[in-house]
């Protein structure tokens, strides 16, 4: 059984059934995300667009990689080079994959899918009115400092950090 307890702009909420092989059952809470796109930067200086974007959850400016969610029917792809073009007003000729995150598996089904993004050029910066951020350009070797020292608190930021080519 599945019941929609509330539907946002974002997100639903759901209370799920779920029955036991031995007769018994549980429910769980889920927030149902249509997943995003998160995108490494990276220009021809080896330096990487961090954003330092406000984050009204957690009350503060965070340190993170592009990043979006992906829109009805979108392939991830898609949504990755629409937002790094909106949110670091670049453009990139070459992609490669870096896998899929599965940021809180406990009660979300979200699902980010990882992108290494170079060769650079300009794009058109085209950000949402909710969006409160600046996009900075810092070499890689100081973003990896900045991810051990705890300076980056975003999973997925440290996590596709991980995954970068060096």
């Amino acid at each position: 059984m599945n019941k929609l307890i509330h539907r946002g702009n974002l997100i639903e909420l759901h209370n799920e059934r779920v029955d036991f092989k031995d007769g018994g059952h549980t429910h769980f809470d889920i927030v149902k995300h249509p997943g995003g796109a998160v995108i490494a930067a990276i220009n021809h200086k080896e330096e990487v667009c961090l954003l330092k974007q406000w984050r009204h959850a957690v009350g503060q400016f965070i340190w993170e990689f592009p990043a979006g969610c992906l829109e009805p029917n979108e392939p991830p792809i898609e949504t990755a080079k629409r937002e790094l073009e909106e949110e670091a007003a670049v453009k990139a000729s070459e992609w490669q994959e870096r896998g899929t995150l599965i940021p809180s598996p406990g009660f979300s089904n979200e699902v980010l899918f990882l992108f290494e993004a170079r060769q650079l050029h300009e794009g058109q910066l085209n950000l949402d009115d909710a969006e409160q951020l600046e996009a900075h350009w810092l070499p890689l070797s100081k973003v990896q400092e900045m991810g051990k020292n705890g300076e980056i608190s975003d999973a997925k930021t440290l996590a596709l950090l991980l995954r970068i080519d060096y």
